[in-house]
């Protein structure tokens, strides 16, 4: 969602035994990066069903969401302001399928292989090195400090 030139984004690292998933993507503004699947929250959309919903849409997993490291406040390469939720998750479900455009590739790796890509390919590396820092040193929160959506 983007109001007043601020984009709003879930992130999601999601977990199969002591891996964790990432994706590659082709898209205009992020060529050849690796990225956690990540979406912008759609307007109205309770922000969990959408970390859920992205990570169904990019990878083809359900995935029941466990805790957060935390939001993210920066400017991306496009120059949007961005508030950026990471949760992490865990395969409940569903199979790795790669079918929404711009996704061209996944891969398992252990946490402590992340610190090993270059800047260059990564997505916003700021921040992703931020939220790998977090992963690696376990700085993970209750998910529960997400109340739901008023209505729901």
């Amino acid at each position: 969602m983007t109001q007043n030139g601020m984009v709003l984004v879930v992130s999601i690292s999601v977990f199969k035994d002591d891996k964790v998933l990432i994706i590659k993507e082709n898209k205009t503004n992020a060529i050849n990066k690796w990225n956690f699947p990540s979406g912008r929250i759609e307007y109205g959309e309770d922000i969990l069903y959408s970390a859920r919903r992205e990570v169904k849409e990019e990878t083809g997993f359900d995935v029941e969401i466990n805790s957060t490291t935390g939001v993210y406040n920066f400017i991306s390469s496009t120059n949007h302001q961005v508030i950026l939720f990471h949760f992490n998750a865990e395969v409940v479900g569903g199979s790795l399928y790669l079918e929404e455009e711009g996704i061209i590739d996944s891969k398992w790796i252990k946490i402590s292989d992340l610190v090993n890509f270059d800047d260059e390919d990564l997505r916003e590396p700021k921040v992703l090195r931020q939220i790998i820092d977090n992963l690696l040193t376990e700085k993970m929160h209750s998910n529960h400090v997400f109340n739901k959506q008023l209505g729901e």
